[in-house]
């Protein structure tokens, strides 16, 4: 039986999802030889490569002095910063503890859309940000004897991808997305290398370090393409419910590779923070507003350099 418009555009967002989730599993390995800049720095060259040679092939770099657009380098100095902290606390977080934690960045554009720009949000959905973040508290805990100082850097990661997310929508309409992702992960490239020298260092990289890190740049473009994929066959509210399949994934490869096991206090902080998003998702719809979590679902959700 055929699929759908709206069931394929689901099912290239839950591919979409692994895409990325994976490129995180395999940063996550490097980390143990490799600094964030490094990191930054080496995946970057090879991610901003292919996306030029992507976004030359479509006609996106024809007008250079885009470049010069003030909201194209404040997006990337946010890429940059959450890019950073998103690292720092994959190194030290089982990654489905840092999946969990940026499940709520649907929330916080939705409530930085209402604080910021003024779009109106009402109690309903109030509520729900603050049940989600509720759900983040309960996943980091802080305070008690299983908090991880580190889960600090994923609330950091959570506000930089925000600030991110409502930068990209002020973004006039005439500038290509393909040439905002190639300036993006030009400037993540070149904040990784200034980087470097601070965070301890360049180490040798292994050629294993190197085909990771490269396969990495490679997932990152296809976790976008198939984003691209899913919003144009399926409608935005039906599809953006799929993103939170991310975490399943994580939790996934977090089992498989890093023999992580969620706890219980993560689960039920993840199940009330995807519950939230879920529920703004469809007061949204309901009330007809600008679907500010929807729009969330962008290509590179989590900071990827893109």
């Amino acid at each position: 039986m055929a699929l759908s418009h709206n069931q394929r555009g689901a099912l290239f967002m839950v591919v979409s999802m692994a895409g990325f989730t994976t490129n995180d599993a395999l940063i996550k390995i490097t980390t143990a030889d490799l600094n964030a800049g490094q990191l930054m720095f080496v995946r970057g060259l090879f991610a901003t490569i292919l996306i030029t040679l992507i976004a030359w092939h479509r006609g996106a770099l024809k007008v250079p002095r885009f470049a010069l657009h003030p909201l194209v380098w404040l997006r990337a100095l946010c890429e940059i910063g959450g890019t950073v902290f998103f690292i720092a606390a994959l190194q030290h977080l089982p990654i489905a503890n840092v999946s969990a934690v940026l499940q709520a960045v649907p929330l916080a554009v939705t409530m930085g859309a209402a604080l910021f720009f003024g779009e109106g949000v009402g109690w309903r959905r109030w509520l729900a940000i603050i049940a989600g973040f509720i759900g983040v508290l309960i996943v980091v805990r802080p305070g008690v004897e299983g908090f991880n100082a580190y889960a600090v850097l994923v609330l950091v990661c959570v506000m930089f991808t925000a600030l991110r997310d409502l930068v990209t929508r002020k973004l006039p309409t005439a500038i290509p997305s393909l040439f905002v992702s190639v300036s993006t992960s030009l400037a993540v490239t070149l904040g990784g290398c200034a980087l470097i020298a601070p965070l301890g260092g360049w180490q040798p990289v292994s050629g294993e370090n190197l085909v990771l890190l490269g396969s990495a740049a490679v997932l990152i473009l296809f976790g976008y393409q198939f984003i691209v994929l899913s919003t144009r066959e399926g409608d935005i509210s039906y599809i953006a419910p799929f993103r939170y399949t991310s975490l399943l994934w994580s939790i996934l490869l977090g089992y498989w590779i890093f023999a992580d096991m969620p706890d219980a206090a993560m689960i039920v902080g993840s199940a009330i923070i995807v519950g939230s998003g879920l529920y703004t998702l469809y007061r949204e719809q309901v009330v007809g507003k600008s679907m500010n979590a929807t729009k969330s679902t962008a290509p590179g959700m989590t900071p990827d350099g893109l």
